[in-house]
Protein backbone atom coordinates (compact mmCIF):
# COMPACT_ATOMS: atom_id res chain seq x y z
CA UNK A 1 0.00 0.00 0.00
CA UNK A 2 1.23 3.49 -0.81
CA UNK A 3 -0.02 6.98 -1.58
CA UNK A 4 0.98 8.56 -4.88
CA UNK A 5 0.77 12.00 -6.44
CA UNK A 6 -2.52 11.15 -8.17
CA UNK A 7 -4.14 10.36 -4.81
CA UNK A 8 -2.94 13.65 -3.34
CA UNK A 9 -4.26 15.62 -6.30
CA UNK A 10 -7.63 13.87 -5.91
CA UNK A 11 -7.61 14.80 -2.22
CA UNK A 12 -6.93 18.41 -3.11
CA UNK A 13 -10.12 18.49 -5.16
CA UNK A 14 -12.11 16.65 -2.48
CA UNK A 15 -11.25 19.07 0.34
CA UNK A 16 -11.40 22.28 -1.67
CA UNK A 17 -13.43 24.79 0.30
CA UNK A 18 -13.15 22.76 3.50
CA UNK A 19 -9.61 23.80 4.50
CA UNK A 20 -7.59 26.97 4.30
CA UNK A 21 -4.82 27.58 1.77
CA UNK A 22 -2.35 28.81 4.37
CA UNK A 23 0.30 31.49 3.76
CA UNK A 24 3.99 30.80 3.21
CA UNK A 25 6.12 33.77 4.25
CA UNK A 26 9.82 34.61 4.31
CA UNK A 27 11.47 34.82 7.72
CA UNK A 28 14.07 37.55 7.45
CA UNK A 29 15.66 36.65 10.78
CA UNK A 30 16.10 32.97 9.89
CA UNK A 31 17.16 33.79 6.33
CA UNK A 32 19.92 36.03 7.67
CA UNK A 33 21.16 33.26 9.95
CA UNK A 34 21.00 30.57 7.28
CA UNK A 35 22.49 32.58 4.42
CA UNK A 36 19.61 31.63 2.11
CA UNK A 37 15.85 32.20 2.07
CA UNK A 38 13.87 30.50 4.83
CA UNK A 39 10.12 30.33 4.33
CA UNK A 40 7.59 29.52 7.04
CA UNK A 41 4.49 27.60 5.96
CA UNK A 42 1.90 28.96 8.40
CA UNK A 43 -0.22 25.82 8.65
CA UNK A 44 -1.00 26.69 12.26
CA UNK A 45 -3.38 29.27 10.74
CA UNK A 46 -5.56 26.34 9.61
CA UNK A 47 -9.18 26.42 10.86
CA UNK A 48 -8.60 23.99 13.73
CA UNK A 49 -5.12 25.30 14.46
CA UNK A 50 -3.18 22.46 12.81
CA UNK A 51 -2.57 20.65 9.52
CA UNK A 52 -4.62 17.65 10.65
CA UNK A 53 -7.81 19.11 9.19
CA UNK A 54 -6.58 18.23 5.70
CA UNK A 55 -6.38 14.50 6.33
CA UNK A 56 -9.50 14.33 8.48
CA UNK A 57 -11.58 16.22 5.92
CA UNK A 58 -10.39 14.02 3.08
CA UNK A 59 -10.99 10.79 5.00
CA UNK A 60 -14.52 11.74 6.03
CA UNK A 61 -15.37 12.99 2.53
CA UNK A 62 -14.28 9.61 1.14
CA UNK A 63 -16.70 7.64 3.39
CA UNK A 64 -19.90 6.17 2.01
CA UNK A 65 -23.28 7.28 3.35
CA UNK A 66 -23.58 3.99 5.24
CA UNK A 67 -20.16 4.46 6.86
CA UNK A 68 -21.00 8.02 7.88
CA UNK A 69 -24.18 6.77 9.58
CA UNK A 70 -22.05 4.55 11.84
CA UNK A 71 -19.85 7.37 13.10
CA UNK A 72 -16.07 7.66 13.33
CA UNK A 73 -13.50 7.00 16.04
CA UNK A 74 -9.79 7.65 16.47
CA UNK A 75 -6.95 7.76 18.95
CA UNK A 76 -5.24 11.13 19.08
CA UNK A 77 -2.66 13.25 20.85
CA UNK A 78 -5.02 16.19 20.34
CA UNK A 79 -4.81 17.82 16.94
CA UNK A 80 -6.16 14.90 14.88
CA UNK A 81 -9.02 14.55 17.34
CA UNK A 82 -9.88 18.21 17.01
CA UNK A 83 -9.73 18.02 13.22
CA UNK A 84 -11.85 14.88 13.08
CA UNK A 85 -14.38 16.39 15.47
CA UNK A 86 -14.63 19.51 13.29
CA UNK A 87 -14.99 17.58 10.04
CA UNK A 88 -17.54 15.20 11.59
CA UNK A 89 -19.59 18.09 12.95
CA UNK A 90 -19.82 19.63 9.48
CA UNK A 91 -21.18 16.31 8.19
CA UNK A 92 -23.50 15.81 11.18
CA UNK A 93 -21.98 12.47 12.16
CA UNK A 94 -20.88 10.99 15.49
CA UNK A 95 -17.22 11.26 16.49
CA UNK A 96 -15.49 9.56 19.42
CA UNK A 97 -11.92 10.62 20.26
CA UNK A 98 -9.79 8.42 22.55
CA UNK A 99 -6.74 9.99 24.21
CA UNK A 100 -4.25 9.28 26.94
CA UNK A 101 -3.73 11.20 30.16
CA UNK A 102 -0.69 12.89 28.58
CA UNK A 103 -2.83 15.02 26.26
CA UNK A 104 -2.94 18.66 27.47
CA UNK A 105 -6.26 19.83 28.92
CA UNK A 106 -6.60 22.69 26.43
CA UNK A 107 -6.74 20.19 23.57
CA UNK A 108 -9.34 18.07 25.37
CA UNK A 109 -11.55 21.12 25.95
CA UNK A 110 -11.34 22.17 22.29
CA UNK A 111 -12.49 18.74 21.14
CA UNK A 112 -15.38 18.67 23.60
CA UNK A 113 -16.55 22.09 22.41
CA UNK A 114 -16.91 20.65 18.91
CA UNK A 115 -19.39 18.09 20.20
CA UNK A 116 -17.25 14.97 20.00
CA UNK A 117 -17.24 12.30 22.71
CA UNK A 118 -13.89 12.29 24.56
CA UNK A 119 -12.56 9.19 26.29
CA UNK A 120 -9.38 9.30 28.38
CA UNK A 121 -7.67 5.92 28.43
CA UNK A 122 -4.30 5.03 29.99
CA UNK A 123 -0.93 6.75 29.71
CA UNK A 124 -0.11 6.34 26.04
CA UNK A 125 -1.62 6.51 22.59
CA UNK A 126 -1.29 2.72 22.42
CA UNK A 127 -3.59 2.48 25.46
CA UNK A 128 -6.09 4.80 23.80
CA UNK A 129 -5.96 2.68 20.64
CA UNK A 130 -7.23 -0.33 22.59
CA UNK A 131 -10.45 1.57 23.31
CA UNK A 132 -10.70 2.49 19.63
CA UNK A 133 -10.40 -1.16 18.67
CA UNK A 134 -13.13 -2.07 21.15
CA UNK A 135 -15.51 0.56 19.76
CA UNK A 136 -14.90 -0.64 16.22
CA UNK A 137 -15.57 -4.26 17.19
CA UNK A 138 -18.54 -3.70 19.51
CA UNK A 139 -20.28 -0.61 18.13
CA UNK A 140 -19.28 -0.67 14.47
CA UNK A 141 -17.67 2.78 14.36
CA UNK A 142 -15.34 3.56 11.46
CA UNK A 143 -11.74 4.01 12.55
CA UNK A 144 -9.94 6.97 11.00
CA UNK A 145 -6.47 6.85 12.57
CA UNK A 146 -4.26 9.92 12.92
CA UNK A 147 -1.69 8.85 10.32
CA UNK A 148 -1.63 5.26 9.05
CA UNK A 149 -4.49 5.54 6.53
CA UNK A 150 -4.26 6.31 2.80
CA UNK A 151 -6.94 9.02 2.81
CA UNK A 152 -5.34 10.71 5.83
CA UNK A 153 -1.89 10.66 4.19
CA UNK A 154 -3.27 11.92 0.87
CA UNK A 155 -5.02 14.79 2.62
CA UNK A 156 -1.85 15.81 4.46
CA UNK A 157 0.00 15.60 1.15
CA UNK A 158 -1.99 18.54 -0.19
CA UNK A 159 0.23 20.67 2.03
CA UNK A 160 3.22 19.59 -0.08
CA UNK A 161 1.48 20.65 -3.29
CA UNK A 162 0.78 24.08 -1.80
CA UNK A 163 4.39 24.49 -0.70
CA UNK A 164 5.77 23.73 -4.16
CA UNK A 165 3.37 26.22 -5.73
CA UNK A 166 4.37 28.90 -3.22
CA UNK A 167 8.13 28.14 -3.21
CA UNK A 168 8.86 26.30 -6.49
CA UNK A 169 12.64 26.46 -5.98
CA UNK A 170 12.60 24.98 -2.46
CA UNK A 171 15.78 23.01 -1.75
CA UNK A 172 14.40 21.39 1.41
CA UNK A 173 11.14 21.09 3.32
CA UNK A 174 11.26 20.56 7.10
CA UNK A 175 8.36 18.43 8.30
CA UNK A 176 7.41 17.65 11.92
CA UNK A 177 7.64 13.86 12.25
CA UNK A 178 5.53 11.66 14.51
CA UNK A 179 3.52 8.76 13.10
CA UNK A 180 4.52 9.88 9.65
CA UNK A 181 1.20 10.91 8.10
CA UNK A 182 2.31 14.47 7.37
CA UNK A 183 5.88 13.51 6.46
CA UNK A 184 4.77 10.68 4.16
CA UNK A 185 2.13 12.82 2.46
CA UNK A 186 4.34 15.86 1.96
CA UNK A 187 7.23 13.69 0.75
CA UNK A 188 4.99 11.83 -1.71
CA UNK A 189 3.79 15.14 -3.14
CA UNK A 190 7.25 16.71 -3.29
CA UNK A 191 8.99 13.65 -4.73
CA UNK A 192 6.07 13.02 -7.07
CA UNK A 193 6.41 16.43 -8.65
CA UNK A 194 10.11 15.64 -9.01
CA UNK A 195 12.07 18.86 -8.51
CA UNK A 196 14.84 17.38 -6.41
CA UNK A 197 13.58 18.96 -3.20
CA UNK A 198 14.72 17.20 -0.02
CA UNK A 199 12.23 16.34 2.71
CA UNK A 200 13.62 16.22 6.26
CA UNK A 201 11.65 14.91 9.21
CA UNK A 202 12.08 16.73 12.53
CA UNK A 203 11.22 15.12 15.86
CA UNK A 204 12.22 15.21 19.52
CA UNK A 205 14.75 13.09 21.37
CA UNK A 206 12.14 12.08 23.98
CA UNK A 207 10.19 9.18 22.48
CA UNK A 208 10.64 9.63 18.72
CA UNK A 209 8.91 6.44 17.56
CA UNK A 210 9.39 6.83 13.82
CA UNK A 211 13.12 7.57 14.16
CA UNK A 212 13.58 4.54 16.43
CA UNK A 213 11.66 2.40 13.95
CA UNK A 214 13.64 3.62 10.96
CA UNK A 215 16.87 2.90 12.83
CA UNK A 216 15.65 -0.60 13.69
CA UNK A 217 14.44 -1.31 10.18
CA UNK A 218 10.95 -2.17 11.42
CA UNK A 219 8.19 -0.61 13.54
CA UNK A 220 9.15 -0.71 17.21
CA UNK A 221 7.46 0.38 20.40
CA UNK A 222 8.97 3.24 22.42
CA UNK A 223 8.08 4.70 25.79
CA UNK A 224 5.83 7.73 25.43
CA UNK A 225 7.40 10.57 27.43
CA UNK A 226 6.39 14.08 28.41
CA UNK A 227 7.74 16.57 25.90
CA UNK A 228 7.10 20.09 24.69
CA UNK A 229 6.33 18.52 21.32
CA UNK A 230 3.39 16.55 22.75
CA UNK A 231 1.72 16.30 19.32
CA UNK A 232 4.69 14.23 18.13
CA UNK A 233 4.26 11.65 20.89
CA UNK A 234 2.89 8.13 20.55
CA UNK A 235 3.91 5.04 18.63
CA UNK A 236 3.60 4.29 14.92
CA UNK A 237 1.91 0.92 15.50
CA UNK A 238 3.72 -2.40 15.35
CA UNK A 239 1.44 -3.37 12.46
CA UNK A 240 2.03 -0.10 10.59
CA UNK A 241 0.82 -0.63 7.04
CA UNK A 242 1.74 2.58 5.27
CA UNK A 243 3.67 5.44 6.82
CA UNK A 244 6.72 3.53 8.00
CA UNK A 245 7.48 2.22 4.51
CA UNK A 246 6.78 5.59 2.91
CA UNK A 247 9.00 7.48 5.37
CA UNK A 248 11.76 4.91 4.93
CA UNK A 249 11.73 5.30 1.15
CA UNK A 250 10.93 9.02 0.81
CA UNK A 251 12.56 10.96 3.67
CA UNK A 252 16.06 12.25 3.03
CA UNK A 253 16.96 12.63 6.71
CA UNK A 254 15.54 12.75 10.23
CA UNK A 255 16.74 15.28 12.82
CA UNK A 256 16.07 15.10 16.56
CA UNK A 257 15.81 18.06 18.93
CA UNK A 258 16.30 18.43 22.66
CA UNK A 259 13.62 20.05 24.80
CA UNK A 260 15.74 23.21 25.04
CA UNK A 261 15.96 23.37 21.24
CA UNK A 262 12.20 22.99 20.91
CA UNK A 263 11.69 25.73 23.50
CA UNK A 264 14.06 27.97 21.53
CA UNK A 265 11.93 27.42 18.44
CA UNK A 266 8.76 28.40 20.30
CA UNK A 267 10.42 31.56 21.66
CA UNK A 268 11.83 32.55 18.28
CA UNK A 269 8.46 32.09 16.59
CA UNK A 270 6.89 34.44 19.10
CA UNK A 271 9.62 37.04 19.51
CA UNK A 272 10.86 37.27 15.92
CA UNK A 273 8.00 36.03 13.76
CA UNK A 274 5.07 37.13 15.96
CA UNK A 275 3.57 33.65 15.72
CA UNK A 276 2.24 31.45 18.52
CA UNK A 277 3.06 27.80 17.83
CA UNK A 278 3.06 24.62 19.88
CA UNK A 279 6.17 22.52 20.37
CA UNK A 280 5.55 20.29 17.35
CA UNK A 281 4.98 23.35 15.19
CA UNK A 282 8.28 24.89 16.29
CA UNK A 283 10.63 21.99 15.54
CA UNK A 284 11.58 23.24 12.07
CA UNK A 285 12.59 26.61 13.50
CA UNK A 286 14.35 24.86 16.36
CA UNK A 287 16.37 22.72 13.96
CA UNK A 288 17.44 25.78 11.98
CA UNK A 289 18.44 27.68 15.12
CA UNK A 290 20.45 24.68 16.32
CA UNK A 291 22.38 24.53 13.04
CA UNK A 292 21.12 21.01 12.31
CA UNK A 293 19.87 21.74 8.78
CA UNK A 294 22.31 21.91 5.88
CA UNK A 295 20.84 23.23 2.62
CA UNK A 296 22.16 25.06 -0.41
CA UNK A 297 18.98 26.88 -1.29
CA UNK A 298 15.58 27.99 -0.02
CA UNK A 299 14.19 26.05 2.94
CA UNK A 300 10.54 25.74 3.96
CA UNK A 301 9.73 24.98 7.60
CA UNK A 302 6.18 23.81 8.28
CA UNK A 303 4.66 25.42 11.37
CA UNK A 304 2.20 22.60 11.85
CA UNK A 305 0.09 23.70 14.83
CA UNK A 306 -0.68 26.40 17.37
CA UNK A 307 -2.70 24.49 19.99
CA UNK A 308 -0.43 25.09 22.95
CA UNK A 309 -1.52 25.73 26.53
CA UNK A 310 -1.05 29.49 26.82
CA UNK A 311 0.14 29.36 30.43
CA UNK A 312 2.92 27.04 29.30
CA UNK A 313 3.65 29.27 26.31
CA UNK A 314 4.10 32.31 28.56
CA UNK A 315 6.54 30.41 30.77
CA UNK A 316 8.57 29.27 27.76
CA UNK A 317 8.71 32.76 26.26
CA UNK A 318 9.78 34.16 29.61
CA UNK A 319 12.46 31.48 29.97
CA UNK A 320 10.82 29.99 33.06
CA UNK A 321 10.37 26.49 31.67
CA UNK A 322 12.00 24.47 28.90
CA UNK A 323 10.00 21.24 29.06
CA UNK A 324 6.67 19.73 30.00
CA UNK A 325 8.54 17.53 32.45
CA UNK A 326 9.35 20.62 34.49
CA UNK A 327 5.70 21.67 34.38
CA UNK A 328 4.58 18.22 35.51
CA UNK A 329 6.97 18.34 38.43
Amino acid sequence: MTVELKHIRAARERIAGKVERTPCVVSQSLSDRAGHPVHLKLEHHQTTGAFKLRGASNAIAALSAEEKSRGVVAASTGNHGRALAHAAKLEGIRAVICMSRLVPENKLDAIRRLGAEVRIIGNSQDDAQQEVDRLVAEEGLIMLPPFDHPDIVAGQGTLGLEILKQVPDAAAVLVPLSGGGLAAGVAAAVKGVGRGTKVIGISMTRGAAMKASLDAGRPVQVEELLTLADSLGGGIGLDNRLTFAMCRSLLDDVVLLSEDEIAAGIRHAYEQEREIVEGAGAVGIGALLAGKIKAKGPVVAILSGRNIDMALHRKIVCGEVSSRTERAA
